[in-house]
């Protein structure tokens, strides 16, 4: 009988899977000041580097990261989940450079108790939840070697992580399996509450960085390609499509959008991932200033285990190989200067610009593996510094990194749709108004629906699913949850 209910329950959740996706609103988290300096991003980012690093199967790599001190707002985006029963949101910082949802637990110790960013702090309390039951050792997941996270055993048979930091900082507590609850949208303007049950972290120490409140959140939101991601989790079982979305808007308020589908765009353009690696890796080949490719010997751009270029949306600037950032800046320099004074501050070039970036500065074309090129407008390779004798000082927002890995950060990915299709293992982008609604695919054929109207394309599995009550179709998912968690 359990194995005919539970036959029954996959059936329906087959239908489920074909026709819906989550929205994940997004917004862009500001210091209450409103100004950080420069070489605190920088700080921030490498910091998150030495981390990232040490996930890799054979040792720590350091980079060497130099930045300028200059005012500058955080370019921090998070969004809001609700977990546990009844569900509680926490805000938690969107990164695909880690696999790792956590939040703080309520007995976690040297923890933020107020954020710099104007938010509401929040605290996981197990207890509080009727739903979260406690990973044990005897689970798989708690014996395998994940390459992003260190597992191990505690003496009260519960399932622990621990995160070590290069700077020392770090974060340690213990796997739990709860209730994420969501919005799912079916299409026909149909939007239905759903929950499904997930392993995320709950935070019992931070140390270090994690400690202080300027840029304090409730934890962090990992959309890496590890076995413990949330989207492995809820693609593995057929939840959500093996493909996730973001549109991260850069101008003014921030914000934007998350998806856990494909958004659709005619504009946008596919390159592979480097296959077994632990993050998304991409094939940059070359790069052009003013449609002029630079002379980079390409080598500087394979992949190895301390060398390539990773697409990372926890990183706050942009960072590139020594080899290729002098020549960048030399051919930047060379196309400006009749219009603008070069000058440098404090180790940084920069400029002093009388008129419109756009109308001064070139376009540049970082050049992937199967032809797609992804164009960068002046303001997503400057920052702007502030004012000085008149004019404003716009200064290269890429850090040089000495023999390491190139990253791509927020200063790039904002204003564009970003697409990372796992299932296909390829990333695509296309510049984009990320105020305006996006189109998001909820099938594998040509249906979409569009993220502000809701207007979606017929299909015999929309008509199909339209028979199923939704109300129903929640409790036959609540079902399964538990009964997978019997064999946990």
């Amino acid at each position: 009988m359990r194995a005919l209910r539970l036959l029954l329950v996959l059936g329906f959740l087959t239908v489920l899977s074909v026709a819906s996706c989550v929205v994940i609103p997004l917004e862009r988290a500001f210091p209450l000041n409103g100004r950080v300096e420069l070489s605190q991003l920088v700080a921030r980012d490498q910091l998150r580097h030495s981390r990232m690093l040490q996930g890799l199967v054979g040792g720590v790599v350091d980079f060497s990261v130099q930045g300028t001190s200059d005012p500058y707002l955080v370019g921090l985006y998070f969004t809001r989940v609700k977990l546990g029963s009844p569900p509680r949101e926490f805000n938690v910082q969107i990164d695909t450079g880690s696999d790792i949802l956590w939040v703080t637990c309520s007995s976690c110790t040297d923890c933020p108790q107020s954020s710099g960013l104007g938010i509401q702090l929040s605290l996981f309390d197990t207890t509080s939840s009727s739903s979260a039951r406690m990973v044990p050792c005897s689970d798989p997941m708690c014996s395998s070697e994940y390459q992003t996270t260190a597992t191990q055993c505690s003496q009260s048979n519960q399932c622990s992580y621990s995160f070590q930091y290069g700077d020392g900082s770090g974060t340690s507590g213990y796997y739990v399996a709860d209730m994420l609850s969501f919005d799912a949208v079916m299409g026909q303007s149909s939007i239905a509450n759903s929950s499904a049950l997930i392993v995320f972290g709950c935070s019992t120490y931070q140390s270090g960085d994690l400690t202080k409140t300027d840029k304090a959140v409730d934890g962090i939101f990992g959309f890496g390609r590890g076995d413990l991601s949330v989207i492995s989790q809820l693609s593995s079982r057929g939840i959500t499509p093996r493909v996730f979305s973001h549109c991260l808007k850069g101008d003014g308020s921030g914000g934007g959008i998350m998806v856990l589908g494909a958004i659709m765009e005619p504009s946008i353009v596919y390159s592979p991932l480097v296959p077994s690696q632990p993050h998304y890796n991409l094939m940059l080949q070359s790069i052009a200033v003013n449609g002029q490719l630079l002379q980079i010997d390409p080598s500087v751009f394979a992949t190895s285990s301390n060398r390539g270029t990773i697409v990372d949306s926890g990183t706050t600037l942009a960072y590139l190989v020594q080899e290729a950032y002098d020549p960048f800046v030399i051919a930047i320099t060379a196309t400006v200067s009749p219009s603008v004074t070069p000058t440098i501050s404090k180790g940084n070039q920069c400029y002093l610009v009388a008129a419109s970036v756009s109308q001064i500065f070139p376009p540049v074309s970082l050049n992937f593996a199967s032809g797609a090129s992804m164009m960068l407008k002046p303001e997503d390779y400057l920052i702007r510094s502030g004012f000085y004798d008149g004019a404003t000082m716009w200064c290269i927002g890429f850090q040089k990194v000495q023999g390491g890995i190139s990253i791509l950060g927020d200063l790039v990915l904002k204003d564009k749709i970003f697409v990372y299709d796992l299932a296909h293992q390829r990333i695509g982008w296309a510049n984009y108004d990320c105020s305006l609604s996006v189109n998001v695919s909820i099938t594998s054929s040509k249906d979409f629906i569009n993220e502000g109207q809701l207007s979606v394309s017929s299909s015999t599995k929309e008509m199909l699913f339209k028979l199923i009550p939704l109300s129903f179709i929640t409790f036959l998912i609540q079902l399964l949850e538990l009964v997978e968690f019997q064999f946990l």
